[in-house]
């Protein structure tokens, strides 16, 4: 069952050094937007806004971030989306999954600034997880 939880969004210049939990900090000036982790680790997690990165989307009184945040480099490693003043749990990813998607991510980088690109990791026989394989997926 996916979680989801009610958050604020607080448009600002500059990003608190005590943020409150259950709030998105969005800095237009510095096209950044800051929150604590929404798993409730308390980990702060940047999200740079730009045509490569996170896009933000304000419809006059929510908050939409796309793609989603996952923090895989922290303990939690938790995975959400952000839609409308409200967060969504994410299923897990496995690591080659998030092996790709960085790969993706540094492509579409290097491109829009015009660099030359590594190609990502080709698809492979997708590593099962322990619960898929339970669940006979």
């Amino acid at each position: 069952m996916r979680r989801v939880v009610k958050i604020k969004h607080e448009f600002v210049e500059f990003i608190p050094k005590e943020r409150r939990e259950g709030v998105l900090y969005v800095s237009i000036p510095y096209a950044t937007a800051v929150h604590n982790c929404f798993c409730g680790c308390g980990l702060k997690v940047v999200t740079p806004i730009s045509p490569v990165g996170w896009q933000l989307t304000f419809d006059g009184e929510t908050v939409t971030l796309f793609p989603s945040v996952g923090s895989w480099n922290f303990p939690c490693r938790s995975h959400y989306f952000v839609r409308r003043d409200t967060v969504v749990s994410g299923e897990n990813m496995s690591q080659y999954e998030i092996e790709r998607g960085r790969a993706r991510d540094q492509k579409a980088r290097d491109e829009h600034f015009g660099m030359q690109t590594v190609e990502p990791p080709k698809a492979g026989k997708k590593k099962r997880r322990f619960w898929d394989r339970l669940r006979g997926r």
